[in-house]
């Protein structure tokens, strides 16, 4: 595997809320919606949202933006996390593989 592993998956064995979020990224920032989504839901979404940002941090001249409101970053980790519990229990609860539980 190239890159650092999770380090609660190399702990524990469970992987963490965000397994398999980088690849899903690059596969939606590559084209690649249904490959992306059966590694990490959040995957296009996050695509997006780095397209967005980097847009507003060229048109604005500042690496961080101005103006960003706290509360899509509160109520995205809160549905990371419901997102995170309902995948550890198809995986490991009821065994599936892929989507909806982890690859």
């Amino acid at each position: 595997m190239l890159g650092w592993p999770c380090p609660l998956r190399a702990l524990t064995g469970i992987p963490c809320p965000t397994c398999f979020l980088t690849r899903a990224t690059v596969a939606a920032l590559r084209g690649n919606l249904s490959e992306s989504i059966q590694l990490h839901a959040f995957g296009p979404l996050v695509a997006v949202a780095l397209i967005a940002w980097c847009y507003t941090a060229i048109s604005q001249r500042r690496l961080i933006p101005r103006e960003i409101p706290a509360w899509p970053l509160a109520v995205g980790a809160v549905v990371l996390f419901a997102y995170w519990l309902m995948r550890l229990m198809f995986s490991y609860g009821l065994g599936f593989r892929g989507a909806p539980g982890f690859p």
